[in-house]
C-alpha cells in the first residue's frame, strides 16, 4: 500500500494539511482535495498545502521552496499568509535557517524566524486598482457600492488574493455565515472575494472575523487580517502598526512606509501521519 506522508498544522485555528511533493509527487484531484478537507471524513483542515522545488525563473531572488495552496472546496489560490508562516516554520527546522524564501502563484513572500519564536512575513504591496483585484467594474475601491442589511460601503483590496472588508461598530451583532456566502459570491467579484468584517477597537486594535472563499468562517486569516489592517488605515482609523484579534488569537500587522505589509504571528504543529489516497475516490 503506497501512503503520502503529511503533517497537520495551523495559524491561529486556520488550519492545513501540508504535504511535501518534493520527496514523494503528490498530484491532488479537486475530488481528492475536498475529501482530505472533510472534518467528518478525512483529515480535516482549512486548506491543503503541497510543498515543490522553486520555480526557476526568480533566479536573481531564488526561492527555497515553490508552494501551492487549495481550499476545502477544491478550488486553488494564490497565497494564504497562515500557511507561509507554516512552512517557513517546517523549512527552518529542515534547512537550520531562520530566513526562509517561498514562491507562491502571488510571488516571493520573504520569511523570518525571530528570537522569540513567531514568524514574520513580508506579504507585499497591497493591490488597489479595481480591475487588479479584481472587480467586475469600476468603483471605489476605499468604498464599495455595496450593502448587506446594516453594512455597506466595504473596502476591496488585494493581498495575493481578493479581500472585501466591512466595518461594524459591534461586530458581536453580525451574522457572518449570512453576510460571508452572499459576499462571496457577489456578482462584483468574478473570481469570488473574501469577507472580512471589522471592528476598531483602539488605535492600534482591530477585532476581525473572517468567511473565507472557498472555506466558510476560519479561526484566522493571514492576509485577512493583512487586508483590514490596511484598509482601516487608508480610512484614518488606525494607525500602520496594528494588532488584529481574530477567533484563533493575534496578529501583528506593519503596513510598512515601502508600502509593504509584514505580518507576525505563530504556528503549531498538531500532528504527522500518512495517508492512502486512493481511499479518497
Amino acid at each position: 500500500m503506497t501512503t503520502t506522508p503529511f503533517t497537520k498544522m495551523h495559524g491561529l485555528g486556520n488550519d492545513f494539511v501540508v504535504m511535501d511533493s518534493r520527496v514523494q509527487p503528490v498530484n491532488l484531484t479537486s475530488i481528492q482535495v475536498q475529501a482530505l478537507s472533510n472534518r467528518n471524513t478525512g483529515i480535516g483542515c482549512d486548506q491543503i498545502v503541497i510543498i515543490e522545488h522553486p520555480g526557476k525563473r526568480k533566479k536573481l531572488n531564488p526561492a527555497d521552496v515553490f508552494i501551492r495552496i487549495f481550499n476545502a472546496d477544491g478550488s486553488e489560490i494564490n497565497a494564504c499568509g497562515n500557511a507561509t508562516r507554516c512552512v517557513a516554520a517546517l523549512l527552518s527546522i529542515e534547512k537550520q535557517i531562520k530566513k526562509i524564501v517561498i514562491e507562491t502563484k502571488a510571488g516571493i513572500l520573504e520569511s523570518k524566524i525571530l528570537d522569540n519564536g513567531m514568524i514574520a512575513v513580508d506579504m507585499g504591496k497591497p493591490v488597489f486598482q479595481w480591475q487588479n483585484i479584481p472587480l467586475s467594474e469600476s468603483q471605489n475601491t476605499r468604498a464599495l457600492d455595496v450593502t448587506f442589511g446594516e453594512l455597506s460601503s466595504p473596502a476591496a483590496i488585494s493581498i495575493g488574493n481578493p479581500h472585501c472588508v466591512f466595518f461594524a461598530e459591534n461586530l458581536n451583532k453580525i451574522t457572518l455565515e449570512e453576510i460571508g456566502p452572499a459576499i462571496e459570491n457577489h456578482k462584483l467579484f468574478p473570481q469570488r472575494t473574501n469577507v472580512g468584517v471589522a471592528q476598531i477597537k483602539d488605535t492600534d486594535l482591530i477585532r476581525l472575523r473572517v468567511w473565507e472563499r472557498g472555506v466558510g468562517i476560519t479561526l484566522a486569516c493571514g492576509t485577512g487580517a493583512c487586508a483590514a489592517a490596511v484598509a482601516a488605515n487608508r480610512a484614518n482609523l488606525v494607525g500602520r502598526e496594528v494588532i488584529v484579534e481574530l477567533d484563533g488569537g493575534r496578529l501583528g500587522i506593519n503596513w510598512r512606509l515601502d508600502d509593504h505589509v509584514i505580518m507576525t504571528g505563530p504556528t503549531a504543529t498538531s500532528f504527522s501521519g500518512a495517508v492512502d489516497l486512493r481511499l479518497l475516490a
